[in-house]
């Protein structure tokens, strides 16, 4: 697929401890943290267990790279952000280096990619650029069942070469790459193999179960006894796995009825590839604002509205209970040695006598096996 050149997006790029500074404003300031940014809907793989790829929003037009620009601008009034830039297949995008440009201005983006069009080129321009994560998605240790559930032969192969074109162009000691995993009805016995395969690339390694509204379907969710319990020990045992001890701990439940207390439109958000925003990326078709019609304090005003009445507890995604996280106190204190030390690869985390020495998700805490009943502020 052929990738427009590189534009100039004009504008200074804010330094990682201004933005560090800015994130912990908007945090403080009770805004949200964290914006699931579709770029695309569209998608070149076929997963079962996703149904993006048929959405019809990948037939309409998406938003232009102006648009990105006076996007991120707006959400910089708010502070800085977490925002994972995703899809569908981002990477579909032949103008995703300036969206990542562009959107690192001010904030720190993440892509989320299935690994097929990552070249040695473009994981050096997008971290050139400024990306301050890349996540790979592999769910099987095994290429074939890994191509079969993802629709796509020669998936496996094209996947793990991206987690080693990412590592070996990242620049800077921030910048991270991740193994992400989907925990499905039949692939726990391979979350170790992939931790083992991330570690080969000084990469981390995340996962989430999947969750009910991406198809319906309810065959795809893990019904395996005591998974929270062998995640976290899978957790003490390996760096690399970056997933937080109470969000790993809360898999059972989630899988079980659901985790109640989302704080989607709180602490969290979604905008999807018209520049619609939803409390939630599974709520796309609930927009309560758009990032281009309504101002910046208008838009969490109406995200705040629609968060009251989000009862919902169909999902334990990495951008909930991660996010959710930050607002326990020991899950605070916990993220802080990986914000501010610029830890991006697992090498780099003191690691001693089997456990990590406060090493955590850049998005919510990993150092308890209980959460403190004390509450920080929520952010309504």
């Amino acid at each position: 697929m052929s990738r427009v050149a590189p534009r100039y997006v004009e504008g200074s790029v804010l330094h990682s401890t201004s933005k560090k500074w800015r994130l912990f404003r908007a945090w403080s300031g009770r805004n949200p943290v964290w914006a699931a940014w579709q770029v695309t809907y569209r998608c070149n793989f076929r997963c079962g267990f996703c149904t993006y790829w048929k959405d019809p929003l990948g037939e309409l037009p998406e938003q232009t790279l102006e648009q990105f620009v006076e996007g991120s601008g707006k959400l910089g009034k708010l502070g800085t952000l977490f925002i994972s830039l995703a899809g569908g297949e981002p990477l579909l995008r032949p103008d995703i280096v300036d969206i990542v440009r562009t959107v690192a201005r001010f904030h720190f983006p993440f892509v989320t990619t299935n690994g097929w069009l990552v070249t040695p080129e473009l994981a050096n321009d997008l971290f050139e650029a400024g990306l301050w994560g890349a996540s790979v998605s592999l769910d099987y240790a095994d290429a074939a069942k890994h191509d079969k559930r993802r629709g796509m032969k020669g998936s496996f192969d094209r996947a793990v070469a991206a987690l080693e074109y990412f590592s070996r162009a990242r620049k800077h000691d921030w910048q991270r790459v991740n193994l992400m995993c989907v925990l499905l009805e039949d692939n726990l016995d391979d979350v170790e193999p992939l931790l083992q395969l991330a570690a080969e690339h000084d990469a981390f390694f995340m996962i989430q179960p999947y969750g009910l509204r991406k198809t319906g379907n309810r065959r795809f969710i893990n019904t395996d006894e005591s998974v929270g319990p062998y995640l976290v020990a899978l957790r003490n045992k390996y760096r690399n796995f970056l997933s937080n001890r109470v969000f790993l701990g809360r898999f059972d439940e989630a899988l079980n009825g659901g985790v109640p207390g989302c704080r989607a439109g709180r602490a969290f958000f979604s905008i999807d590839s018209r520049g619609e925003v939803a409390i939630c990326v599974e709520e796309r078709d609930y927009p309560v604002a758009n990032l281009y019609r309504h101002p910046a304090a208008d838009i969490v005003r109406r995200l705040r509205d629609g968060a009251r009445r989000n009862t919902c507890t169909s999902c334990w995604y990495n951008c909930r209970g991660e996010v959710e996280m930050l607002y326990h106190p020991v899950g605070v204190v916990k993220s802080l040695p990986t914000l501010f030390f610029d830890r991006g690869r697992p090498s780099q985390i003191p690691w001693g006598n089997g456990h990590d020495e406060g090493h955590d998700c850049v998005t919510g805490c990993s150092g308890a096996e209980q959460v403190s009943e004390v509450r920080l502020p929520d952010p309504r």
